[in-house]
């Protein structure tokens, strides 16, 4: 069976994350520029590829002192590490499901994660183009990855908490 490409739509795609702060509230924060391409057989997702790369310059969580932080050094360091990238290792059918398993590589260092990529169907748009929809969840451990500042809080805890939580919604476009 023939190869086929697809690549995200980034007008309806979106890629957040969510990290505790205090160990009472949520944060949340996007990337806003990111890429990615999926290698399947015809309409088969199981034994698909999948390759990612977004951009740490875009990141936002609403808040441009935050940001900034978090682009630092401190953080992501994005003027020596621009981009978040992942390639997966394999892809398999749980249900209606997929388990994406890969490498991914944040600030120079490259570790395994395991995600779940909930398959939404296969739709055509008004203009002929075919479509391909996932909702993408994990979590991965910030400090296995060098994002390691943090504060104590005099209450005891953290400021900031270890596990980062991934949600996605990814569109993609069948190329002729």
């Amino acid at each position: 069976m023939a190869t086929t490409k697809w690549t995200l739509d980034p007008t309806h795609s979106e890629l957040q994350f969510k990290v505790k702060h205090l160990m009472i509230t949520t944060v949340t924060g996007s990337l806003k520029s990111f890429s990615a391409e999926l290698l399947s057989e015809g309409d088969e997702f199981e034994n698909a590829e999948i390759s990612f790369k977004g951009d740490i310059g875009s990141l936002d969580t609403g808040n441009t002192d935050r940001d900034n932080h978090l682009k630092s050094g401190d953080f992501f360091d994005a003027e020596k590490f621009a981009h978040i990238e992942f390639k997966s290792s394999s892809i398999e059918k749980d249900g209606g499901d997929y388990i994406v398993k890969g490498d991914l590589t944040i600030k120079g260092e490259t570790k395994p994660v395991k995600l779940t990529a909930e398959f939404g169907g296969i739709a055509t748009d008004p203009w002929g183009n075919t479509k391909a929809g996932f909702t993408l969840s994990g979590k991965i451990n910030r400090s296995e990855f060098g994002l390691t500042w943090n504060a104590a809080l005099e209450t005891g805890g953290v400021m900031v908490s270890e596990e980062v939580r991934i949600l996605g919604e990814l569109q993609f476009v069948k190329q002729a």
